[in-house]
């Protein structure tokens, strides 16, 4: 039999490789006659890095940049082995990972790090940027990102503004010094949602109070973005309210189009290509894909979509691991999913399923693997 391992990472407890090692390893404990493929998976999120120097032959480069508060921090990024193409993970410059729960204010963060990877890519004379923009601690709509790259934000008296997300409704003007040449690059963006820049499904007021934000942060951060939105459309001739991704990393995919003239697409669609997942999953007799926490988010541009889509265009039986589900089960199973197993089974703590997630993760898959050669010999 043979088994295609593609999942996410479990945020917070394991890698996309070791949920694949973890669930390899159980299912060779039920049987040493799987054929197993490990296929790591990523959206665009924290990770992406390292899922795609797993693909393909790439450099790590290392740049001194700011986090979102200003600090210095090194920051690694891949350059392809012909030079030509840079992959940027946003998170590894601009993410909530390199800050404190007790420093996360979305009003202070800036993006502006990421722009710093982005110029460092440039001098090394790339074609082709592609960013994944996943995991970010800002809501500031990439303007520290492109402050990083020549432009300028101006209030109504001309002063130049910090680019941080509480300095969204403060901008009246949107000036740019020629110092990179943007126009010969290539720029796509690898994001995993949908949402628009402002509104119900907006950015911020979806995300920003996973990065700190307070309901009144969230309402100034939203107006904000509301009349950044407008700026963009009077000094740049794009209108960027309504793209669906413009959303993602508190503004970053429309800020991207907007400063970068970027191409949206999906990160899971991207890590699958490089992946050659659908080839994989096409010569396999079962699929099992995961995340941390199945959620709503991930029946819509994330890795088990995804995975699933390739499953059912396949006919191949597909089977789910996570930590936690807060999904009914006959979503999931609309979605192709035969049968979810979760580690929190309420005889389990969180702080436990998380501190031990290799280890119920293994087990897991042992009992995964039991039921396949069970479910084979009826």
């Amino acid at each position: 039999m043979k088994i295609v391992i593609a999942p996410d990472k479990f945020k917070g407890s394991l890698t996309s490789f070791e949920v694949c090692n973890a669930i390899e390893k159980g299912l060779a404990k039920a049987s040493a006659s799987f054929d197993i493929v490990k296929l790591p998976m990523s959206d665009g999120g924290d990770g992406l890095s390292d899922v795609i120097a797993h693909y393909i032959s790439a450099q790590r480069m290392t740049s001194k940049v700011q986090d979102p508060l200003g600090r210095i921090v090194h920051a690694q990024w891949l350059l392809s082995s012909n030079g030509k193409t840079a992959f940027i993970e946003m998170a590894k410059a601009s993410g909530l990972q390199l800050l404190k729960p007790n420093e996360y204010n979305p009003l202070q963060t800036s993006s502006y790090g990421t722009g710093q990877l982005i110029k460092s890519a440039i001098e090394y004379g790339v074609e082709n940027i592609i960013i994944g923009i996943g995991g970010s601690a800002t809501n500031d709509c990439g303007i520290g990102m492109a402050a990083a790259l020549s432009y300028r934000f101006l209030d109504s008296d001309g002063n130049q503004l910090l680019p941080v997300g509480k300095n969204l409704a403060h901008i009246e003007k949107i000036k740019r010094d020629i110092r990179e040449d943007l126009s010969n690059i290539h720029f796509k963006v690898a994001c995993d949602v949908k949402n628009v820049l402002y509104g119900g499904n907006g950015a911020t007021k979806i995300f920003a109070p996973q990065k700190g934000a307070d309901p009144l942060m969230v309402d100034e951060l939203e107006q904000g973005m509301i009349h950044f939105a407008s700026v963009i459309k009077n000094d740049l001739g794009i209108d960027v309210s309504g793209i669906e991704g413009g959303g993602a990393a508190g503004g970053m995919g429309a800020g991207c189009i907007a400063f970068l003239n970027a191409q949206l697409v999906s990160g899971i669609e991207f890590v699958m290509q490089l992946a050659s997942a659908e080839n994989h999953i096409r010569n396999c007799d079962v699929v099992i894909t995961g995340e941390g926490k199945i959620d709503k988010p991930s029946l819509y541009g994330k890795v088990i979509s995804g995975i699933a889509s390739l499953a059912k265009k396949h006919d191949k039986r597909l089977f789910a691991v996570c930590g936690s589900t807060s999904i009914d089960p006959s979503e999931l199973k609309h979605l192709g999913i035969e049968k979810t197993y979760a580690i929190l089974n309420g005889s389990i703590s969180l702080d436990h399923a998380m501190k031990d997630a290799e280890v119920l993760l293994n087990r897991l898959s042992f009992n995964i693997g039991k039921e396949l050669l069970a479910r084979r010999s009826q």
